[in-house]
Parts: structure tokens; C-alpha cells; sequence
């Protein structure tokens, strides 16, 4: 599942090719993508593109008039940048996103269908989405032990749970682990300020090292198979 370094590279990505840019129209093959009725899918067509960002695991799309469009690509989601007007892929083709400066598909490997498409309107809705997971990069020590420790779980456990950091899950979990030389099976309730903030220095030292890492690898191309680096 693509986690916060790699989301980071689909939004930077996504910034430069649809910031400003009209989102013309969506063309749908998966009914079971959108995940919700009102308001209509619809009513985002032909509106400006004002931002992307990341909000844990999951792309948000914030186009004019305080819409927002929320995409979690689960395990097997990817995104591909086309030119304006491509063709919806056959297999695994879920949808295609239409701006005014090209075309974004959406495929998904397998044939279960867990990537999601969410359309609300306005910041009250769209914080429903927010599982409140401190930001792992801009964590202090102290706002880290105190979550980690406000419940008792295994270290792995804490690390993957959005409630407690946005946007960890197992692959970098067990890299942050192993590089602060702690075991995942250690309870939150036990770890020392010591431990802490090993833990600290390691979950900004990964998470900045692979994000880094995955520039390098892309350059200027958009991020296919961002996952497929590791």
C-alpha cells in the first residue's frame, strides 16, 4: 500500500500537471470506486483544481467552491499520467480523471476492488476523512511518547494505526523499527525516553531518506508503480 513518501511523490507529481488546471470530466468503469451518492459526482466537472495534498494514506483533490475529491488507492491502486483525452485502461481500468492538461487513469491489480472514491463538500466534511494521526515529520519526542503511550499496543501496532501517525503503515513501519534497533512486539507502555526518541530521530530519518530516494528515482516523470521502487 503506498504510504506517506510515496503519496508524497503522487501529490508533488499531481501538483505540477493539474494545479490550475479544469477537471473536464470523469469517466467511470468500476461502479464500486465512488463510495458516495450526494453530492453527485458530477457537480465537480468543469470546476478549477485548486490544490492537491495528502491527508494520511489518501489523495485530496480541492477544486473550486470547496469540493473535494478524496482517493485511497489501498493496496493495489496506481495512478498514470496520459495525454488529454487517453482511453480508460482495459485490465484493471478503474476510472479516468479529465483536466484541461491531460489525463490521469486509475488501475488496480487483482480483482478485488478496495480503492475508493470519495466526493464531499466542504472542510466539516472533508475532516471526517482525518483519523487524527500526528504528522510523522513534524512530531516533536515529547507529542510522540505522549501518543504512543496514551494507548497500550505493540510499537508495530502504534506505528500503522492512523489515529496514532498519519501515514505509516508496514513497509516503513518495520524499516523505522529496525533502523531504531527496537522490537515491533515491544508495548507502547514500556518505551523509554530514551527509546523515544530513537524511535523519533529513525521515523523522520526514514521516511525523509525514501522520499528522497524515490525524487531521485523519478526525476520529471510522473510516478508509475511509485510502490514498485522498494
Amino acid at each position: 500500500m503506498p504510504e506517506l513518501p510515496d503519496i508524497t511523490l503522487y501529490v508533488e507529481a499531481l501538483q505540477a500537471r493539474v494545479t490550475g488546471s479544469i477537471l473536464e470530466g470523469i469517466r467511470l468503469k468500476s461502479p464500486f470506486l465512488v463510495r458516495t451518492v450526494t453530492p453527485p459526482l458530477t457537480d465537480v466537472h468543469g470546476h478549477t483544481v485548486l490544490t492537491v495534498s495528502r491527508l494520511g494514506k489518501r489523495i485530496v483533490f480541492e477544486l473550486a467552491g470547496e469540493r473535494f475529491l478524496i482517493l485511497h488507492l489501498m493496496i493495489a491502486g496506481r495512478l498514470h499520467w496520459k495525454p488529454a483525452g487517453a482511453k480508460t485502461p482495459g485490465r484493471g481500468g478503474l476510472a479516468a480523471f479529465d483536466f484541461s492538461s491531460g489525463t490521469l487513469t486509475l488501475t488496480e491489480a487483482g480483482t478485488k476492488r478496495r480503492a475508493s472514491l470519495h466526493f464531499v463538500s466542504g472542510r466539516d466534511e472533508l475532516r471526517q476523512f482525518d483519523r487524527g494521526g500526528l504528522e510523522p515529520l513534524a512530531v516533536s519526542t515529547a507529542q510522540l511518547l505522549q501518543r504512543l503511550r496514551s494507548e497500550n499496543h505493540t510499537l508495530k501496532r502504534a506505528l500503522t494505526d492512523p489515529r496514532m501517525l498519519s501515514g505509516v503503515g508496514n513497509a516503513y513501519s518495520d524499516e523505522v523499527l529496525h533502523r531504531a534497533r527496537l522490537s515491533p512486539l515491544r508495548l507502547t507502555s514500556k518505551l523509554t525516553d530514551a527509546e523515544g526518541a530513537r524511535l523519533g530521530r529513525a521515523l523522520v530519518a526514514v521516511l525523509t531518506e525514501w522520499t528522497d530516494r524515490l525524487r531521485r528515482e523519478m526525476g520529471d516523470t510522473f510516478p508509475e508503480r511509485v510502490t514498485a521502487f522498494r
